[in-house]
């Protein structure tokens, strides 16, 4: 990962966190059940943009020199790799 994702990914992270506390005191001070949902789900795509960013960047190096490599075998676990991150997060 380059410095530049790095860094977005670190500030994107560390704003998530920051609204995970936000929920946190809003549960203990019994805010509106239907307030803490939106701003679950306002974290929860917070942290797929994170993903995503993180999934591009991977698929532009890791992914793209395995499959211009010539090791079969590491072209097949990459391969296995994203297609697993896949199945994990179809069954969420």
């Amino acid at each position: 990962m380059d410095d530049t994702t790095r860094t977005a990914v670190t500030r994107r992270l560390a704003s998530a966190a920051g609204h995970v506390k936000g929920i946190e005191r809003m549960v203990e001070e019994d805010t509106y059940c239907i307030d803490v949902i939106k701003q679950i789900q306002a974290v929860q795509a917070a942290l797929s943009k994170v993903s995503a960013l993180i999934l591009d960047t991977h698929l532009r190096t890791c992914v793209t020199a395995a499959i211009q490599g010539d090791d079969a075998t590491e072209r097949e676990a990459v391969l296995h790799e994203i297609t697993s991150v896949f199945e994990v997060s179809s069954k969420g």
